[in-house]
């Protein structure tokens, strides 16, 4: 029974870790847009330039709350599993 807790620990652990990391990409993510904003008004506030960087960077944000929070189909779960039973596999191989 403590294996499954173990493992159950480790995905919630592994959760927390993805949340985090998207958390802290958010708040980056309007800090530095929120001065660049502030850098371009003050500096050319003819020519609104801030934008750029704010929709390139907010393609990569969407991307990250893609993996984090919704399906991913290439790198999710399952694969996972599949993925360190196949390096386990190789390895007890290498070893015999």
């Amino acid at each position: 029974m403590e294996v499954i807790e173990d493992k159950d620990y480790e995905r919630a652990r592994k959760r927390v870790e993805e949340l985090r990391a998207f958390y802290v990409h958010l708040f980056t993510y309007i800090a530095v847009n929120l001065f660049l904003f502030v850098l371009n008004m003050i500096s050319n506030p003819g020519t609104w330039w801030f934008f750029w960087p704010l929709l390139g960077w907010g393609f990569g944000l969407a991307a990250h709350a893609g993996s984090v929070f919704l399906w991913n189909p290439f790198f999710g779960k399952d694969w996972e599993e599949r993925k360190i039973k196949e390096i386990m596999e190789k390895e007890k191989k290498r070893r015999e």
